[in-house]
């Protein structure tokens, strides 16, 4: 072959392979377009102002899980607490229930969105990395444009040497990808002990506040090879089958640490610890919703089993509550959130649509959600989850056993006799343990009138851990349940929440609501003057959840 030849036939090449990629999702042909890659990183600390331009200081780079996802970033102010959040979305998707726009070019433009409870921007951009440079208003959408112009005008007498920066740029994406992506391949499930998918386009990353520490470190360890250089700090709780403990996680670049939770379980303990492990590695479970999950680790040498997750400086529910008292805003921050938690543990779907097993709880109580620095809930201690597979039979339900917290219990869990050949039944003890976390959570709102100090559901009724005969005859024999002052009607929005925890403690199970519908009357609060007239007792479709207004 003649070296002119040879030489067109190498640029070709080259020019075939930069600009037309295979898509492995469908087998199809992409041409002109690669995946993004944007900065990735859960909230963190921001010194940035709502003015000028910064950037997002985020030391992590993830490839677009799908092809047409764009770069995001999040900016929100909490009294004075700023923090900075970036991400991979889809535009067609909702995130944070908002919409994205604008988001076809090249500079991260923030707009400002009306969220409740805090100030909050968001950006979105289409090329490399381009949500680290945040750009607030006031500022002029065409510029961006013109610039790009100028760029392109600039380069056209140098098409011989654009042409080699092409081929040059492409062997480095090449090598980063390859990189990136045998990142992204460690921290599969199936490849490494419990690691979490950072690089998961559909996940919500940890949305704490106030955290010391982003938690983010210890995704990016091959866990297979080495045990996290963890050390332990302070107990911060202590549960029927593990501590949990404050810890210091060394990141391996430098001398500072993130700051995580600790949760060990003694060797005796080992069936609780892997189940709550099994559950959390199942990456369609990641949720902002659901306590973000770093890794499990067996400590052969002190015989303990550890899980390592995300801390949440302020608690757990039940200790906020004692402290606390709460607005209506916060009510339906916290009881919102804990609707969504509960209705993504069982969806049998993620939002983004990939198919999900459902999962139900069986301990749900006040001590088991954590309150995050944005005032929003999410669940925590999974040791008696129960992976509703479908797999298993009617015998293996029979034998999961009689489990979870007297004073939570539903009362055909109280009396055994769950229906074993439908599965909802399952979901349906959750939702009345979740009433009662509602009903605790009403009782410490000002917008009730006199807020007394915090009891949990039946309060002195029932011994401080009752066992499960009295709560027999308080629940079944009595049909009792906590009180509801006529005073908490006083306020809509109020009346509203205790409708609806009236219906999910129904002693019926086939006529509570579903957690997805419960998530959908507590987002209808939000828009009081939408509120539909149909009931949703009524309606057993989840995606078709509304709440009468009592006219």
């Amino acid at each position: 072959m003649e070296p002119r030849s040879f030489s067109m036939v190498w640029w070709g090449t080259i020019f075939f392979v930069y600009f037309v990629r295979l898509d492995q999702a469908d087998g199809t042909f992409n041409f002109f377009k690669m995946r993004n890659l944007c900065k990735f990183c859960e909230l963190k600390a921001s010194t940035c102002e709502d003015t000028g331009t910064c950037f997002s200081k985020c030391g992590i780079t993830s490839i677009c899980d799908q092809l047409d996802e764009v770069c995001v970033s999040i900016w929100r102010k909490n009294d004075d607490n700023i923090t900075v959040e970036t991400l991979c979305h889809h535009p067609s998707k909702q995130l944070y229930g908002l919409m994205l726009d604008d988001y076809n070019t090249s500079k991260c433009l923030m707009k400002e969105k009306k969220v409740p409870g805090s100030k909050f921007y968001i950006c979105s951009c289409t090329g490399e990395e381009c949500n680290d440079e945040l750009t607030f208003p006031p500022w002029t959408p065409h510029e961006d444009n013109q610039v790009l112009l100028v760029i392109l005008v600039s380069l056209l007498p140098l098409l011989i040497l654009a042409v080699l920066v092409i081929a040059t740029f492409y062997w480095y994406r090449v090598y980063r990808r390859r990189k990136l992506n045998q990142e992204w391949e460690s921290r599969k499930p199936k490849r490494s002990k419990g690691a979490v998918d950072c690089s998961d386009a559909c996940a919500i990353m940890i949305s704490d506040r106030d955290s010391d520490s982003s938690s983010t470190h210890a995704n990016n360890l091959n866990h297979n090879t080495e045990l996290l250089p963890i050390e332990l700090d302070l107990q911060v709780g202590k549960g029927r089958f593990a501590e949990v403990y404050k810890a210091k996680l060394k990141q391996s670049s430098s001398e500072q640490f993130e700051t995580v939770a600790v949760k060990i379980f003694p060797d005796e303990e080992y069936a609780s610890w892997k189940n709550e492990k099994d559950i959390f590695s199942d990456i369609n479970l990641k949720h902002e919703n659901v306590l973000h999950f770093l890794t499990a680790e067996e400590r052969k040498v002190e015989k303990q089993y550890w899980l390592i997750t995300a801390y949440h400086p302020r608690g757990n529910l039940q200790e906020y509550l004692t402290r606390h008292i709460i607005s209506w805003q916060d009510l339906w921050l916290l009881g919102g959130s804990l609707a969504r938690g509960v209705a993504h543990l069982h969806s049998d779907h993620t939002p983004c649509g990939r198919p999900k097993v459902p999962i139900v709880h069986r301990d749900l109580k006040s001590s088991n959600v954590l309150v995050k620095g944005d005032l929003t809930c999410c669940l925590c201690d999974f040791g008696l989850g129960l992976r509703l597979d479908n797999s298993l039979s009617v015998d293996d339900l029979a034998n999961s056993g009689q489990v979870g917290t007297a004073r939570y219990m539903a009362p055909e869990v109280l009396e055994s006799r769950i229906n074993l050949e439908n599965i909802e039944s399952f979901k349906q003890t959750d939702v009345y343990s979740m009433a009662l976390v509602l009903w605790e959570i009403t009782s410490r709102c000002n917008a009730i009138g006199e807020v007394k100090d915090y009891e949990p559901p039946f309060g002195s009724k029932v011994r401080e851990h009752p066992c499960v005969e009295s709560m027999k005859d308080n629940v079944l024999r009595d049909r009792g349940r906590p009180e509801i002052p006529s005073s908490w009607n006083n306020h809509q929005g109020v009346q509203l929440v205790c409708a609806t925890i009236n219906e999910c403690w129904d002693h019926d199970p086939e006529a509570r609501l579903t957690a997805h519908c419960v998530a959908e009357r507590f987002h209808d609060m939000d828009h009081m003057d939408k509120l539909s007239g149909r009931s949703c007792s009524e309606e057993k479709i989840p995606e078709d959840c509304s709440v009468s207004d009592g006219k």
